[in-house]
Order: structure tokens, then sequence, then C-alpha cells
């Protein structure tokens, strides 16, 4: 490995070795990735300790660097978490492998027998920030699509995502796969990021997983195509047929489960016949549970709500809200101040719930549901990369699948064109 002092030369070669371990992969055998991934799960779990305690020079790292309450949540791992990081591992190798499967499959009056299947995209860049369990997800999928994968961790997590990385390689190790498929950038300096976006000889997608000033610059820098992962502005919407038992119980979890992760909800929309009802109640349970509450105008809140608080994205014990006419304001505010993750409706009236998930255009609609479920696990998909904000290639959650692309197996029989 080239001097970390020689950032164009150290990701140069991380990027050849990236590109030859990505030319094997291509034709892993899904039993050896099974096994590679079985094998990191039971190193994470065996390493817990030394994870803990490269997690604490984290921590104590970000306590110097005025990291929040929430982002130092983001940031802490402990038994509970690191369980959850072994578990995905071990969920992600249980799937079915993506790679080969035939996504369509015809026959032409010419004689052709066409199949289309999936296959690796080939290196995956994955630039992220504080949570360290991202090396886990990201690695294990990248791994499951076939793919090699170049990670580079924020600075927070920098000791943390070391010590699970060591483990995904003795994983890789173990099932006899290249140690280089899943690769991390060893250092803080911010240049490796600046590198990573312009390496188009050895990366074919890059994915940005962090907030507003993260994602923004590497869709700005980017020469290699992005998944964006945008940042959450997650609105939750109390229609006036909405049942209180359930919007309460949605409503807080949404807000104060974690606040930190970006399907907590950052804005209420509160139906004006139900303002002084139900939405007071909602607004007074989260000011008791300790949120700080930036109302609009005819709610009592905290604090009085400023423009800068529509389409803000707290990621803190913070939420706006505001009182809208119908489930069609609730629309029109959406639509302006969205990022077109996470959009829930807390209803009963099935028209409402029906316009609402018709004419909002997020990457996830939910009904009656916690925001907080916006999450590749809770989908089903073991892991995640992230949830991809755009429209081309990938929305939603990013899981193995999501990590392919496709090409055509076309079979004649001495067929020729006329």
């Amino acid at each position: 490995m080239k001097d970390v002092d020689d950032i164009p030369a150290l990701m140069a070669e991380i990027g050849q070795r990236a590109r030859a371990a990505a030319a094997e992969l291509a034709f892993a055998s899904a039993a050896a990735k099974r096994t590679a991934l079985e094998a990191a799960a039971d190193a994470v779990w065996d390493a817990r300790a030394e994870i803990i305690a490269a997690n604490a020079r984290d921590l104590e790292f970000g306590r110097d660097k005025g990291l929040s309450d929430a982002m130092k949540d983001r940031l802490m791992l402990d038994e509970a978490r690191i369980s959850g990081i072994r578990d995905a591992l071990r969920a992600v190798a249980a799937q079915d492998d993506p790679v080969g499967e035939v996504l369509a499959e015809w026959d032409m009056p010419s004689g052709l027998h066409i199949r289309r299947v999936r296959t690796p995209l080939g290196v995956v860049g994955v630039i992220y920030e504080s949570r360290p369990n991202v090396t886990a997800d990201a690695g294990a999928l990248c791994l499951k699509a076939g793919n090699a994968v170049i990670l580079r961790g924020g600075s927070e997590s920098f000791h943390s995502s070391g010590a699970i990385h060591a483990c995904l390689v003795q994983g890789l190790r173990a099932a006899g796969l290249p140690e280089d498929a899943i690769q991390r950038v060893p250092t803080r300096d911010r240049a490796a990021v600046a590198e990573m976006l312009t390496m188009t000889d050895y990366i074919d997608v890059i994915v940005p997983r962090g907030g507003k000033g993260l994602v923004g610059l590497v869709q700005r820098e980017a020469r290699v195509p992005v998944f964006a992962h945008l940042e959450g502005i997650v609105h939750v919407y109390i229609d006036a047929s909405a049942d209180p038992e359930k919007a309460l119980r949605v409503v807080m979890n949404a807000k104060t489960r974690r606040t930190g992760i970006c399907g907590a909800a950052e804005c209420l929309l509160i139906h004006r016949d139900i303002a002084d009802t139900l939405g007071a109640d909602l607004i007074a349970a989260l000011m008791q549970a300790g949120v700080r509450v930036h109302a609009g105008e005819g709610l009592q809140g905290t604090d009085k709500a400023t423009d800068a608080d529509w389409g803000r994205e707290y990621l803190d014990m913070d939420i706006a809200a505001r009182i809208v006419d119908d489930v069609d304001g609730a629309i029109d505010h959406i639509r302006r101040y969205s990022s077109h993750h996470t959009e829930c409706i807390i209803a009963e009236d099935t028209d409402a719930v029906a316009r609402f998930f018709e004419r909002i255009d997020s990457a996830i609609i939910m009904h009656n549901a916690s925001t907080q479920f916006a999450d590749g696990g809770e989908f089903g998909m073991g892991a995640e990369i992230g949830i991809a904000t755009g429209k081309m290639h990938a929305r939603g959650p990013v899981g193995a699948a999501q990590l392919t692309s496709f090409k055509y197996l076309v079979a004649g029989d001495g067929a020729v064109r006329g």
C-alpha cells in the first residue's frame, strides 16, 4: 500500500486492486459469498470488545470536535448495536444471491431466445459520515451483489470503521475470496474523497451517505455516476380522520425513537379542523418528551417557526409544525419542501390516503406507520447502503439487488437477420 501522504498514488492503487477483485467477484459462487459474510458476522461478535474500545476513541474525538448528542448517538456502539451489525451480516448472507437472476425471458420470431439477467455493477465507492455500522452494511451488500467496494468513512468513526473492516476482511479470507474486495481508505484526509469522485477508470458508481453538505459536494464534484442519499426532510401529515391513539403512537416514535437517523420526522402537518384538539395534544406530548416544537401560525409550541424551519433537517429533538387546510394543503407543502425521502399520512379516510399516495413523489410513502421504518433492514433487505432519493437506477432503500445492473444473453440456432 502506498504512503498515505501521497493521496493520488494511494487511491490509484486502491482502485487498481478493487478493479482486479471485482473481476473475480463477478463469477464468485453464492456459497463463497455466503461463507464470507457468515464468517464476518462471527468475527464482529468475537471482536466486540475491540470494536467498543475503538469506538470509545472515536467518541472522545467526537466530543472534542463538539458533536451534538444526536450525532454522538449515531456514532456510539455498544453490545446491542454490535449484535445488530452481526445480525444484519447474517441476514444479508441468508438472502438469495441476486447475480445471475433472470429478470425477463422471451422468444422472438427470428429464432432468438433472449434473457435479461442481473450482473454486478463492478466497483462501488461508498462515502459516509459518522455511522460505523455503514461499514458492515455497505461491505456486505456490495459483496452479495458481486461488487468490490471502496469504503471511505467519516473522520468521527475512523477507528470503529477500521475495527469492523478488519472483520469483513477476515470473512473474505475464510471464504477464499480476494481480500481487496472490501477496501477501506486508511486516512482521514479529505483529499481522498476528491480523488474518489474522479476515479472513472476504477469506480463504477459512488454512493454518498450523510448530510446535505456531503451529498451536495459529491453531486457537484463527481465525474463518477452517483446514487444520491439526500437529507431526510421527513413530513408527517395528520388528517382530520386520524385515529388519535394511532397518531400519538406513530408521531412520538417517528420523532423521538432516534432523532439522528434520516427517517426521523422533521415536520408535522396538521389538518386545520383538528389543530385545537388532536394537533394541540400531539404538540403537548412532543414538548413533554423534550422535543423543541417550532410552531407555525395558530399553534402553540416551544418557539415560533420561521421560514428557515420549513425544509430543515434537524437530526435532533426538534420538529417544525404547521396547520394545513386539508390533504391538498399537505401535498403542496411537501412538494415545496420535501427532499423526496419519506413522507407519512395518518388517516382513516381511504380517499385522503389514496390522494396522498398518488400525488406525493417521494421514495417512500407511509400510511399509519412510523417513518423510522424507512430502512432497508425493515424492508426485508437485511441492510442498506442508504435511501436513494433520485429517480435513476435505484430509489428508496439500496440493498443488494439495487447494486446490480443487467445484461442480455441472446441464443440462436444459426439465426441470421434478413
